[in-house]
C-alpha cells in the first residue's frame, strides 16, 4: 500500500480482492465487521430503504424534512455521481450532513483495508464497512441507509434492528441477480423487513405488493402501505398528504415530477413515524422547499453543455434508466409539453443488461429523435449507442448516435435551430459524466 495514498488509490486497491465467483451473501461483510469491532452495531438509529425507484429521492426529502426539524442525519447511498465521497454523507456540527472529507475517507478505508488483511471481498462490501466505521465514530440521530442491491442479501441487511424500514416502488431491474419477475424481486427487497420493526411501504404494482404483505404478516410487522394506510396527491398546486388521523396540506416539493409526490408522501410517513424524532408541519414544508438530489429532472440553466445549445433551449438531466422510471419521466416531459410546448430531443446512453426497448417505448409520440451516446468509464459494460439506435427505429422513433455528449448537443440543434427540450437519460453513470462536465472536473469510477 502507498504510505500517501489517496481514496481514489486505495479504492483501486480493493477492487482487486473482488471474488472470481460473486454471490450474493453476508458472510463476507459479517467477517470483516467482527474484525472491526462491530461498528454496524454502534449507529445511531437506522431507517433502511430498499425499492428499484426512488431510493435515493426518498431518502433526500427525508433528509431534509430531519434536518429542518434539527435532526442529526448521516446518509448513505450508491453509486456515487462525480466523486465516491458523495456516498457518505456525515453529520456536522450545524446540523446539516455533507460528504465525508478525503482525510476522513482514507483513514477508514486504511484500517478497513488493513482488517480485511487480503481476503476475497466485493468493493461495494468492503466500502460498506469503512461507511459503518465512519457512520459509529461520528455522532448523528439517524442514519438513513439505501440498500445497494436487492435487499435480503445485501451488504447494509447486516444492520438487524433498524428503527424503521421503507420499500419504494418494484419493478423489475437487475433481473440477472434479483430474479426475473416482480414476485422474485419483490421477495428480495422484503428481506430487509424485520420483526417487531415498523415498515412504509410505497407504491407498488399488485404483485409486489402482495409479497410484501405475506412477508410482512410472517414476520409480524406494522406496514403502512400507501393506499391502505396514507395516500398522497397533488390538488390546486398544493401536495396533500393523508393518512388514519391526520391531513397535511403542503407545498409541492422542489423535485419535479409526479413521481415525486408518491416520494415525497412516503418520505414524509416515514418521518413521522420515527418514535426517536419530532416532526411538525413546519419542518416537513421546509424539507420540501429545500430537499435537493442531483440528476432527478435536474435542470441545468447554465454550463458548457447548456451553452452548446440555442438560446431558449432547456437541458434536463435525469438517471433514470429502467421502464417503470420511463414512465415517470415520459409523463413528467408530457406535463412540462403542455406547460410551455417544446420540441423534445433525448441523449440516451445505457449500461449493456438495462431494457433499451422498454425504456424507448415510453416516449413513443413524445420525442424527435434520440441521440444515442458511449459512457465513458462505466464499470460494467454500457449498451453500444448503434444497438440503442436500433431500438428507437424498431419502435419508430428518428434516432442518430454520437460519439460524446457534446457532440450529441451540436447534432440536435443542427437538427432543430431554436428554442427545444433536450434530455439526457438512461444512466446515473452517464449523469455522473454530465455533472462532471458541467464542473470541470474528472468523474471518480464506480
Amino acid at each position: 500500500m502507498r504510505d500517501t495514498a489517496t481514496s481514489r488509490d486505495l479504492l483501486a486497491d480493493l477492487k482487486l480482492l473482488h471474488p472470481k465467483l460473486i454471490d450474493l451473501s453476508l458472510g463476507r461483510i459479517e467477517r470483516l465487521l467482527a474484525k472491526l469491532g462491530d461498528p454496524h452495531k454502534r449507529l445511531p438509529a437506522v431507517v433502511h430503504v430498499a425499492g428499484t425507484n426512488g431510493k435515493g429521492s426518498t431518502t433526500a426529502f427525508m433528509r431534509a424534512i430531519l434536518e429542518a426539524a434539527g435532526t442529526r442525519v448521516h446518509v448513505y447511498t450508491s453509486p456515487h455521481l462525480v466523486r465516491f465521497h458523495e456516498r457518505i454523507l456525515l453529520a456536522g456540527a450545524d446540523g446539516v450532513a455533507r460528504p465525508i472529507e478525503e482525510a476522513a475517507l482514507v483513514d477508514v478505508l486504511t484500517r478497513t483495508q488493513a482488517c480485511n488483511d487480503g481476503d476475497d471481498i466485493t468493493q461495494f462490501e468492503i466500502t460498506t464497512a469503512a461507511a459503518f466505521l465512519a457512520f459509529s465514530e461520528t455522532p448523528a440521530d439517524v442514519l438513513l441507509l439505501e440498500v445497494g442491491l436487492g435487499g435480503r442479501l445485501d451488504a447494509t441487511n447486516v444492520v438487524s434492528k433498524p428503527e424503521l424500514t421503507v420499500i419504494t416502488p418494484i419493478s423489475v431491474d437487475h433481473s440477472d441477480k434479483l430474479g426475473n419477475t416482480l414476485a422474485e424481486i419483490a421477495a428480495e427487497k422484503a428481506g430487509i423487513l424485520k420483526s417487531g420493526i415498523p415498515a412504509v411501504v410505497s407504491r407498488q404494482p399488485g404483485e409486489a405488493a402482495d409479497v410484501i404483505e405475506r412477508t410482512a404478516v410472517e414476520l409480524g410487522v406494522r406496514v403502512n402501505f400507501w393506499g391502505r394506510d396514507f395516500d398522497a396527491f397533488e390538488q390546486n398546486g398544493r401536495l396533500v398528504v393523508q393518512c388514519e388521523d391526520r391531513l397535511l396540506d403542503l407545498p409541492l416539493p422542489a423535485l419535479k415530477g409526479p413521481h415525486q409526490i408518491v416520494n415525497a408522501g412516503t418520505a414524509i410517513i416515514a418521518a413521522l413515524q420515527l418514535s426517536c424524532v419530532d416532526v411538525d408541519e413546519a419542518a416537513i414544508e421546509a424539507g420540501l422547499l429545500s430537499v435537493t438530489w442531483p440528476a432527478r429532472m435536474q435542470r441545468l440553466a447554465s454550463g458548457p453543455l447548456s451553452d452548446l445549445l440555442s438560446q431558449g433551449s432547456e437541458l434536463w438531466l435525469d438517471g433514470g434508466h429502467n421502464p417503470a422510471a420511463a414512465d415517470v419521466l415520459s409523463q413528467t416531459v408530457a406535463d412540462l409539453e403542455e406547460r410551455n410546448p417544446r420540441p423534445l430531443f433525448l441523449v440516451v446512453g445505457m449500461m449493456g443488461l438495462k431494457d433499451v426497448d422498454g425504456f424507448l417505448a415510453r416516449f413513443d409520440g413524445l420525442v424527435r429523435c434520440v441521440c444515442a451516446v458511449p459512457i465513458p468509464g462505466a464499470h460494467e459494460v454500457p449498451l453500444a449507442p448503434d444497438l440503442i439506435v436500433s431500438a428507437a427505429q424498431k419502435i419508430g422513433i428518428r434516432a442518430s448516435q454520437a460519439d460524446s455528449l457534446e457532440d450529441a448537443l451540436r447534432e440536435i440543434d443542427r437538427q432543430h435551430f431554436g428554442p427545444k427540450r433536450v434530455l439526457i437519460c438512461g444512466s446515473l453513470y452517464l449523469a455522473g459524466q454530465v455533472l462532471a462536465l458541467q464542473e470541470g472536473v474528472e468523474p471518480e469510477p464506480n
